[in-house]
């Protein structure tokens, strides 16, 4: 039954985020992600994750979420002049490359170059306890993990986020035309 859901899971968060990509409107786009954030949070639950399903629907599903949606309603992304898509295409392919990379050097170095760190009873404890706290899943011991053993993939999040908060202010970056002010006039002159 597990193996059913996480199938059906799966297929919501990716095709959600399918959708998020390709579609030509903004809020449209933003509602998709969010379903791909309920379904990577629902595939957290499979994993008996709960801490973190919570933390996925909370902060991203949540908070990040109406953060965007604000940004877009704000902007008004049809007035926008847009930047050729040429240029977005090429950085867009030039950041998913670089993205590549650094995912597949990770699993050429993931294959016995680096130790697996031990998430056992006797790592968790702090130095010089006996048997202070069982291991459990508490958020020290997701933390402890977080910042260890996936460290690069916790990297990588903040720099998609670094990368998305750049493009939203690519986006809503209001380019004028030569010879015009900030305030929508000609040079020596009005509207």
């Amino acid at each position: 039954m597990a193996d059913v859901t996480f199938y059906i899971f799966a297929a919501i968060t990716l095709i959600s985020a399918l959708v998020m990509v390709l579609s030509p409107n903004a809020v449209n786009a933003a509602m998709a992600m969010i379903v791909s954030f309920v379904g990577t949070a629902a595939l957290f639950v499979l994993l008996e994750a709960y801490f973190l399903a919570a933390l996925q629907v909370l902060v991203y599903a949540g908070a990040v979420m109406v953060l965007f949606l604000f940004i877009i309603m704000l902007i008004d992304t049809d007035k926008v002049d847009r930047i050729s898509a040429d240029r977005v295409s090429i950085a867009a392919a030039s950041v998913g490359a670089a993205l590549f990379i650094v995912m597949l050097g990770s699993i050429i170095m993931s294959l016995g170059a680096l130790p697996e760190v031990d998430l056992t009873e006797a790592a968790v404890l702090p130095e010089g306890t006996e048997g202070g706290f069982a291991f459990s899943t508490a958020a020290k011991s997701f933390g402890y993990g977080l910042f260890t053993k996936y460290m690069l993939p916790f990297q990588m999040a903040g720099f998609l986020l670094l990368v998305a908060m750049i493009g939203v202010i690519v986006v809503s970056k209001k380019y004028l035309a030569p010879g015009e002010s900030a305030e929508g006039t000609k040079e020596g002159g009005s509207v």
